[in-house]
Order: structure tokens, then C-alpha cells, then sequence
């Protein structure tokens, strides 16, 4: 058990200290750079860290940082350009939260991101584990946080058996995060918890003889460390199907924007409809389209899976006599296409584009 807070603080920021992965979102006094980093990094490196791991993260960062390097920047961006920049990165309304909250932060908040919790929560995107991460790690502010690597480590810690995804057992743990908070470095400590769950305290096979605070933990005094937290309940997600197609005109193609909301919202692809068993995939585009086409040609299967479910887009070519009114559509080369945000299964489809024109 964690007993004496002091302690496990001691031991984890001094393991932290010696420790710690060299981050492009982290500052490191001992190399000369400022106590703590700039808010906006932490700001973006933590919305691109939910649900992605670090290695993909930090080209994402850099990229991201060089084409708009401050808050300002980033609040006078056009929404396309920062969704082409966080293309691959997925869970795209992150984006779009992100530019959301850099434009309140301009026009509401003289341009300076808040430094509670109480205030970070009125940002779009900014839930509970956001609003105490930048609150303690850019500001120092004394403030929880609970993502699945510091909830993994909790529950070992007190040997907590119960699901942590369960309403009962994550209000413990942010109480418990809560109670463990040292008197200082508050930023520091929470980053600690984080990175030992990370790179220690990992979900299988934890490294408890390297771990610094092994004599606090009471699952691995029961022999319970690989059997806690408790594994994540098994479902099927459901399958939807689409038919999406490259419709070709010389060296154009039949692209369409996204709706402004839901999945891959504003973002573009090829011509993509529901499939629908007993339709032909030719008649039910040329319906969409409003225009003769050559035979649909199947080309090949993408597959993409998300949180919540799956999805197989089966696509088809087609050849378009001329560039007919696309009405809400427009015809775009593959160079003007490569220039705008597509979600990765169409990134695939393009890629079957460019070796049809090759």
C-alpha cells in the first residue's frame, strides 16, 4: 500500500528524475531549459497523446509545432489545414477541439490558456484528465489526474480488483490520485505516475524488480500483478459496410467533402455510399451521381477498425466519359487531393488511385 505519500512520491520523482524519456514536449532544468514547459506544447502533445502512443506521436508533434508554433498561430489556422496536419494521427474531432479552444482562448481569454481545472474544463475537448494534466504539468497548479497508465498503477498499488472503467472504481482512483499529490512539483509527480505506468508498470508483464515503488505495491505482495486491473470486458463491435469509388476522368476524380459533424467530419474522400445487399454497386452510384458511368470494376477491400466498431469499405473503378456536374462533389487531380485532410482508409484508396494513373 502506499502508506506514507511521502515516501512514494520521494521514490517515484526520484526514479522519474534519472529515468524519464527525453520528449520533445518535456523541459529538463538540468540541461538549461525553463522550469516548465510552454503551456501550448503541453496542450497538444497531451490532445495527440489520447488513444495513440508515443512513438507515433512525436513526428505529429514536430510537425505540428513547426507549421503553427504558438497558441496564436494555431487560433488564425483554417480548420483543413489542420486536419491535413493531424492526417493518420485518427479521432479527429481532437483537431478540431484543439483549434476550437486556441480561437475561445484568442477572443475570450486575451490569448493565455487558463491555469485551473475549473477554467481549462470550459475548453472544447478539455475533459477532467486534460484540464489536471496541463493544470499541474504547464502551471504547477495542485490537480489529479487519472488516464489507464496511472489508473493500472493505482489499482496495483492498492490492489484494487474491481473494473477501473467502472463508475464505483474511477471515482476511487481520482481520489486516490488526489490523496498521493506530494506538497510539490505537482507536474513532475503526475508525469511520474504516468511514465512508470508507460514504461514499467506496463499491462503485461510489469518489470516489479526495476520498479521504484515495488514495496508499495500490494498486488505484487498478493502475486496479483499480472491479473490487476481487471481485463477490459470482451464485445463485438459491429460491421458497416461501404462501397466507395474512384471515378476517373483523365487525370481527375469525383472527390466529396464529409458532413461538418460526426465521423471524419469536413474531412474528404472518394465517392462513398452504404452498401446494400440485392443494389448494384454501378446503378446505386450513378443514382448518387447523377450520370452514366462505365462498369464499376472491383479494385479491392480496406478495412479499418475503431474503438466502437469496423468498417470495410469494398471500392470499385469507374470511368466517367466527361467531367458531368458533380453537383456537391468536385473533380480534384491527385496532386490537389494529396493536399487535403482524407481519414486513413481513404489515404488507402487514394494509394489505389495513384497506380491507376502510374
Amino acid at each position: 500500500m502506499i502508506g506514507s505519500s511521502i515516501t512514494f512520491a520521494e521514490r517515484l520523482l526520484r526514479w522519474y528524475d534519472v529515468s524519464r524519456r527525453d520528449l520533445p514536449w518535456r523541459v529538463d532544468p538540468s540541461k538549461g531549459q525553463s522550469e516548465t514547459p510552454d503551456p501550448y506544447h503541453v496542450m497538444i502533445s497531451e490532445a495527440m497523446l489520447q488513444q495513440t502512443q508515443v512513438a507515433t506521436v512525436i513526428p505529429y508533434f514536430h510537425r505540428f509545432l513547426e507549421r503553427f508554433p504558438t497558441l496564436a498561430s494555431l487560433a488564425d489556422a483554417d480548420e483543413q489545414d489542420v486536419l491535413r496536419l493531424w492526417q493518420g494521427l485518427g479521432y479527429y474531432s481532437r483537431a478540431r477541439n484543439l483549434l476550437a479552444a486556441a480561437r475561445m482562448t484568442r477572443d475570450q481569454l486575451g490569448g493565455q490558456l487558463p491555469t485551473t481545472v475549473e477554467q481549462l474544463l470550459k475548453l472544447p475537448g478539455v475533459g477532467r484528465y486534460t484540464a489536471g494534466a496541463i493544470a499541474s504539468i504547464a502551471f504547477e497548479t495542485k490537480a489529479p489526474i487519472v488516464d489507464g497508465n496511472v489508473a493500472r498503477v493505482l489499482c496495483r498499488v492498492d490492489k484494487i480488483e474491481s473494473d477501473p472503467r467502472d463508475k464505483a472504481t474511477l471515482d476511487l482512483l481520482w481520489t486516490r490520485a488526489e490523496q498521493i499529490l506530494p506538497g510539490e512539483r505537482f507536474g513532475d509527480f503526475n508525469s511520474s505516475l504516468m511514465e512508470l505506468g508507460a514504461t514499467v508498470c506496463t499491462p503485461r508483464s510489469p518489470q516489479c524488480l526495476i520498479c521504484p515503488v515495488r514495496e508499495h505495491c500490494e498486488a505484487r505482495a498478493a502475486g496479483l500483478q499480472e491479473t490487476i486491473p481487471a481485463p477490459k470486458k470482451t464485445k463485438v463491435n459491429p460491421l458497416e459496410q461501404r462501397w466507395t469509388f474512384i471515378v476517373q476522368h483523365g487525370q481527375h476524380f469525383l472527390i466529396e467533402q464529409r458532413p461538418p459533424s460526426g465521423r471524419w467530419a469536413g474531412m474528404w474522400q472518394f465517392v462513398t455510399l452504404p452498401a446494400a445487399d440485392g443494389v448494384n454497386p454501378r446503378a446505386a452510384l450513378e443514382s448518387a451521381v447523377g450520370a452514366t458511368l462505365d462498369e464499376a470494376q472491383p479494385k479491392g477491400i480496406v478495412t479499418h477498425a475503431l474503438t466502437h466498431r469496423r468498417y470495410e469499405f469494398t471500392v470499385f473503378a469507374a470511368v466517367a466519359s466527361d467531367r458531368f456536374p458533380s453537383g456537391p462533389r468536385t473533380w480534384a487531380t491527385l496532386g490537389e487531393l494529396d493536399r487535403l485532410p482524407l481519414s486513413k482508409p481513404q489515404l488507402k484508396v487514394a494509394a489505389m488511385a495513384h497506380q491507376m494513373v502510374e
